[in-house]
């Protein structure tokens, strides 16, 4: 029997190796590192198994979009918070986890933004604490580097390896998959919300 999420899948792939598709993984990490819910892997993973060879290159944009995105998510929080910050905050309902984490940040600051940065919790709301708390920009950077490059060019590495048994597997299993990546990415937010 077909799945009903396949044409979905069909087009996402499509989309992935479409001309434009580097533009749009771009666009997708800046914007989920500030306020966007959706992280980039749902992109970077079908462009990846869609074209295996550009992995480093696919990678590599997923970063930097990332990074510079996440310096709006710090300036969102060092100039406007009040306006900006504070409605994303409570859009998500992460006041209470946001007030405890504001705390951390006098004693582990880049170390919070780079173990953030590998987990599926939700980037932006360290990148806006961050700007809040006012980290150092340069420890804030190249936190952000270390982990959101450590994270996509794993992602990629594991792809270009492994990618048909892992295309095979996704084609054959759909509805698990599109699952977990719900849970992984719902799992975040609520995580965060009671972590702190």
């Amino acid at each position: 029997m077909k799945s009903p999420l396949r044409p979905l899948y069909d087009w996402t792939m499509a989309k992935a190796a479409d001309r434009r598709a580097l533009h749009w993984l771009a666009g997708i990490s800046f914007v989920e590192s500030s306020f966007f819910p959706i992280p980039p892997d749902i992109m970077l993973i079908p462009m990846v198994l869609a074209e295996r060879s550009r992995a480093w290159l696919i990678a590599g944009v997923c970063t930097a979009a990332s990074v510079a995105g996440g310096f709006l998510g710090y300036a969102i929080g060092f100039f406007l918070f009040e306006a900006i910050g504070q409605p994303i905050v409570e859009f998500y309902g992460l006041q209470d986890a946001f007030a405890k984490f504001r705390t951390y940040y006098e004693e582990y600051g880049a170390i919070i933004v780079f173990g953030f940065g590998l987990t599926p919790l939700p980037y932006k709301a360290i990148t806006i604490a961050s700007g809040v708390a006012m980290l150092n920009p340069l420890a804030f950077g190249l936190a952000s580097v270390s982990s959101r490059g450590l994270r996509f060019f794993l992602e990629a590495a594991l792809l270009y390896w492994a990618g048909p048994p892992v295309r095979a597997f996704i084609e054959t299993k759909l509805e698990l998959v599109t699952l977990a990546a719900f849970v992984l990415l719902f799992g975040g937010f609520i995580a965060l919300k009671y972590l702190f």
